[in-house]
């Protein structure tokens, strides 16, 4: 069985022009020890997967349906206390903006000592010991004096690593990284993801990875799942998905990522754009949701929802005329 079963989850909001079909039927499962990638562009709905598999989306707002299950338990069905006790516990968030995500007044040996105090039953000085053997985990010098260090006292990457260590304080069995390299200039991003993938082997934890990055899926995911407009539209291991795109809006994505001997001024290896807009989330659309931008969309795209096909061994694609053997990106 696997450690995260997600089926058919709807995640709508409701606002002054409707609802908002964010998640819109996503389905997925994530083995212990596996590193998933949940790729696309901004509003496709890849946070609002990661809010509602955490219940993290206000009931005042929105609604999550379906079925997520974490070892055995369906989440979606859970009391608030019981759902307290899984999150930061037994399932460990990073989000996606450190600087808005940790309190400003609490230092960060406190705050990575809350869960450990909630969770562990540890008291105050053992939880601030292990807040430092966290900080060292994650490769923060000076442990010992950056554990009674604010926020606002740290860089943008030791921040990040902070709330690495939040993290992973309590061992988590599953990981959620909500873009943990964004806003962080390419050397820091470089060391995020070794710190990661570093992680990953000591602790063994099965990690979710939120990004529109197809360089950081390159380097630490082994299978990716691309939404677009509130749906999974293509699910392949990376290396196929790379090597063989099937469907229209990942072989967009992929025309788009720089290449050596792509050049700004257009005269050689010229980047690939994915012409018109992303549709309103408010609107039902009854057939593709990439069909309003897709080269190949027919009047059976409009008309009908095309339904995960499986084109390979482990690679499945939202097309109806997705090929079962496509040429290479």
């Amino acid at each position: 069985m696997a450690l995260l079963e997600v089926e058919c989850l709807r995640t709508h909001f409701r606002t002054p022009d409707g609802v908002n079909r964010a998640v819109d039927g996503v389905s997925f499962s994530v083995e212990a020890g596996e590193t998933l990638a949940i790729v696309g562009e901004s509003g496709c709905g890849k946070s609002v997967t990661a809010n509602s598999i955490l219940r993290l989306i206000p009931a005042k707002v929105g609604r999550s349906t379906g079925v997520v299950r974490f070892e055995g338990r369906n989440l979606l069905e859970l009391s608030p206390r019981a759902m307290r006790q899984i999150r930061g516990n037994a399932i460990g968030m990073i989000f996606q903006e450190p600087m808005t995500s940790l309190n400003p007044v609490l230092t960060v040996g406190r705050q990575i000592g809350e869960s450990l105090r909630l969770h562990q039953g540890l008291d105050r000085r053992r939880a601030e010991a292990r807040a430092v053997e966290m900080l060292t985990l994650v490769g923060i010098p000076e442990p010992q004096r950056r554990v009674r260090a604010y926020p606002h006292q740290l860089s943008g990457g030791m921040r990040q690593r902070v709330m690495i260590a939040m993290a992973l304080a309590c061992n988590p069995k599953l990981l959620i990284a909500d873009e943990p390299t964004t806003a962080l200039d390419v050397t820091i991003q470089a060391q995020i993801l070794d710190l990661t993938r570093d992680l990953k082997h000591r602790v063994g934890a099965a990690i979710i990875l939120i990004t529109h990055d197809l360089g950081v899926v390159a380097e630490v995911a082994s299978r990716v799942i691309v939404m677009y407009a509130g749906r999974k539209i293509e699910e392949a291991p990376v290396a196929e998905l790379f090597r063989r795109p099937r469907h229209p809006y990942t072989q967009g994505l992929l025309g788009a990522v720089p290449r050596l001997g792509s050049s700004l001024d257009g005269t050689r290896g010229r980047l690939a754009e994915i012409p018109g807009l992303v549709p309103s989330l408010t609107t039902r659309i009854a057939g593709c949701v990439f069909a309003g931008r897709c080269p190949r969309a027919t009047d059976l795209c409009r008309a009908i929802a095309p339904a995960m096909a499986a084109k390979a061994p482990g690679h499945g694609a939202a097309c109806h005329h997705a090929p079962a053997e496509a040429a290479a990106a």
